[in-house]
């Protein structure tokens, strides 16, 4: 257990190394803490509390409970609406009459007349035993193209950040270091970036497949319930109670019935009606209300930023800008431009070059930013006067004294 909750705390951890953005974080972080805090709570009340209390007559009340747990209660979907305690006992609870089965009646004998509702009108509810498991799969759905990215990613903005990012008090030599290691592994790989910009985007891509698939997953597992669940919850908030069915407790009943068949005495089958509280859809109904706001809105915050993602790959001038203003202003746009728009790469290969320096730009501060902007312009220069060699550029004192040998 200490285990498990050491795990989560290294994962509640932004890393150091950023090799995404805050739309892609909101995926991986913020919606897989939701759905593992929403699992647990629901764990903690159906298998440490009690998640159901069954009444009955004639049948021991543990028996029933869990004979009710594992094959399901139903509600009856004409009785949602109702003045409670004189139309209905509660919300979706009426008598029944199963006419597939012989059923002792002692309405003629009791003078009790009671409304028999037809087999055919029962609504099942048969997912609580599984929200548990639904919301820890979802949370394993959510952090899928978080871990597909950072598989492909292989560590290679950390490898150039190095230690620029993690060491304010670093000296002028170490920090000048890294940045020849930066531009040298720029003028080695340019314009070889192409398929890693496509991998990064896929999953950017995936991120809003996943969202809308999820939305609808849940909207499955809840018999069709959940793509309106918050939008019936608010327009009923402002109605009166019996106008109209909770959508809350039509979705997530907190009382239902449970139906046990039993022998009798004479081997004729006897039908046994029981009452069930299901105390977790308490919990559940607030859970789901919650998850319906957040996955409505990621799915709409996904969707603009890809829109603005398909701007960001189409405007060439658009991603010079955003490389421009990570460093100070002494950063020139024409020596952006100069490093990331070389007329000897196509398309994709300049996308791809642009994003590895995007990502390396965003874990440096503005000064580091403005140094390796004008080493990369420098080195760019010189390869296109035609020098190709894998050194850096020479000191002044060392061409000196390469001139008068």
């Amino acid at each position: 257990m200490l285990g498990f909750f050491g795990s989560l705390k290294e994962f509640l951890k932004f890393d150091h190394v950023w090799i995404d953005n805050n739309v892609f974080r909101l995926h991986y972080k913020a919606t897989v803490i939701i759905f593992i805090t929403s699992s647990l709570f629901v764990t903690s009340r159906q298998y440490i509390g009690d998640p159901i209390d069954c009444m009955v007559d004639g049948i021991p009340g543990g028996i029933m409970d869990t004979y009710c747990w594992i094959h399901s209660t139903y509600s009856i979907p004409t009785r949602w609406v109702g003045t409670q305690g004189q139309d209905i006992p509660h919300p979706g609870v009426a008598p029944l009459a199963d006419l597939a089965l012989p059923i002792f009646n002692d309405a003629a004998a009791t003078g009790i007349q009671t409304q028999q509702i037809p087999q055919s009108e029962k609504k099942y509810h048969k997912y609580y035993q599984w929200v548990a498991f639904m919301l820890f799969l979802h949370a394993v759905f959510f952090y899928l193209p978080r871990y597909l990215w950072k598989s492909s990613e292989g560590g290679k903005i950390k490898m150039l950040v190095g230690s620029l990012h993690a060491d304010p008090m670093l000296n002028a030599d170490a920090k000048a270091d890294q940045i020849a290691v930066i531009v040298k592994y720029f003028r080695l790989h340019r314009g070889t970036h192409g398929m890693y910009a496509l991998r990064f985007f896929g999953c950017e891509v995936l991120n809003f497949v996943n969202v809308i698939g999820q939305i609808f997953f849940i909207d499955t597992f809840l018999n069709g319930e959940f793509s309106t669940y918050g939008l019936r919850v608010f327009q009923y908030s402002g109605l009166e109670a019996e106008d109209r069915p909770d959508p809350m407790a039509v979705v997530f009943p907190k009382v239902t019935k449970c139906t046990f068949h039993k022998y009798g005495p004479s081997g004729t089958v006897q039908l046994h009606d029981g009452l069930c509280v299901l105390p977790s859809n308490i919990i559940n109904e607030k859970i789901y209300i919650f998850l319906w706001l957040w996955l409505i809105s990621l799915a709409v915050v996904t969707g603009v930023f890809l829109v603005y993602r398909v701007a960001v790959i189409l405007g060439s001038q658009i991603r010079v800008a955003l490389i421009t203003i990570k460093g100070v202003k002494s950063t020139k746009r024409q020596d952006v431009e100069a490093i990331l728009e070389p007329q000897s790469l196509n398309f994709f290969e300049r996308l791809g070059d642009w994003l590895v320096l995007h990502l390396v730009c965003k874990n440096l501060n503005a000064l580091l930013v403005n140094d390796l902007i004008k080493q990369l312009h420098k080195d760019t220069a010189l390869q296109d006067f035609g020098d190709n060699s894998n050194t850096l550029p020479l000191k002044p004192d060392s061409k000196k004294e390469s001139s008068a040998v």
